[in-house]
């Protein structure tokens, strides 16, 4: 859909860990589109919490080589240049003609502004919502010495989330708890309208919007599988997220090891076989000799393959009875999880 193609080809994007977004952009803007002139019905914007400020934005554009069409629309980037905060992106609702023709026309419509973006924005560049082709959208339009607004923000919209367990372990459902507060004050938003789900599934497009509680909370559950991409959730003004987070919620992997022969000569080698759930692939497993009464040290290191499964090779040093433990040490967002200790006798 036009919307996952345009959050494809936001340059920044307010969330912590992932950019939205589904067709990839092209490697060139639309060598049809001329851009002649922007135009903000706004030079300064104040907005507070989660109030909308809706600014008309208003497009002299045209389309050299292309035919007569309705519903070709436009989206108006603005890229913070002065200032700080949240969001370093805001961009236009879709943008319709209404005047001219294709070749030499206006769009317009109305530009968002949030708390979040705080600052001075500029224009920056216009998408357009011509394919390239199946599966491929044009790189926006460069504008030169395109319009700024000064936005006052203020009071906007913190995300914070609790994640029970705190740690997930392989194979078990979760629950997080998502919460919405004035970040100055501390104060919840309720009834606000969100999106709380998985992976590339936040937007507009893919899921129904659900609303905060009295108290500024929604808390969602969610399946053992889901823990294997990113938890997103984020409050909307249309196109965009205006706030939010995404994020991986952190993992515990059961590791089991057993060695091939439970006893070997001195300086034999044993392999030892084992296996990770998740898997966590291309993390490593480390084979550890116990030293003392306490000390794990490592004495080899594998990669844990896509199967989830790994082989070490331990070599007893001496005659007795040794023993040995798998880590897998932190990695991506699963903790360090060990094997249960295990003997080798040297013989």
């Amino acid at each position: 859909m036009k919307t996952s193609r345009l959050l494809a080809a936001l340059v920044a994007v307010p969330l912590a860990g992932t950019v939205v977004g589904g067709a990839p952009a092209y490697a060139e803007p639309d060598p049809d589109l001329t851009v002649q002139s922007v135009e903000i019905d706004a030079k300064t914007v104040g907005v507070r919490g989660v109030a909308i400020a809706h600014v008309p934005v208003k497009v002299r554009a045209g389309f050299a080589n292309r035919p007569e069409s309705s519903k070709v629309t436009l989206n108006v980037f603005l890229e913070r240049t002065g200032g700080s905060g949240p969001l370093n992106t805001i961009v236009s609702t879709d943008l319709r003609r209404t005047a001219g023709t294709i070749k030499d026309g206006t769009w317009t419509g109305t530009l968002n502004i949030v708390s979040t973006a705080g600052g001075v924005f500029k224009v920056s560049k216009v998408y357009t919502s011509w394919w390239v082709e199946p599966g491929a959208a044009w790189e926006p339009t460069p504008v030169a010495n395109g319009p700024s607004v000064t936005i006052d923000g203020g009071h906007y919209p913190k995300v914070t989330a609790t994640v029970t367990p705190k740690v997930v372990p392989v194979g078990q459902q979760y629950s997080i708890r998502w919460a919405v507060t004035d970040n100055f004050t501390g104060k919840p938003f309720s009834g606000i309208s969100i999106t709380a789900d998985v992976d590339r599934e936040c937007g507009p497009d893919r899921t129904t919007l659900v609303k905060t509680n009295t108290a500024g909370i929604y808390t969602a559950t969610y399946q053992a599988t889901d823990a294997s991409r990113a938890n997103c959730f984020e409050v909307y003004a249309d196109p965009y997220a205006t706030s939010g987070l995404h994020f991986k919620v952190p993992r515990l992997a059961g590791v089991s090891a057993v060695p091939s022969r439970t006893s070997a000569k001195v300086g034999t080698l044993v392999p030892v076989n084992g296996s990770v759930t998740g898997p966590p692939v291309g993390c490593k497993a480390n084979l550890q000799r116990l030293y003392g009464a306490s000390q794990w040290r490592t004495v080899g290191t594998a990669n844990i393959r896509t199967s989830g499964r790994f082989t070490l090779t331990a070599q007893p040093a001496y005659r007795g009875k040794i023993p040995y433990r798998v880590l897998m040490p932190s990695c991506l967002n699963y903790v360090a999880a060990s094997s249960k200790p295990f003997t080798i006798t040297g013989v």
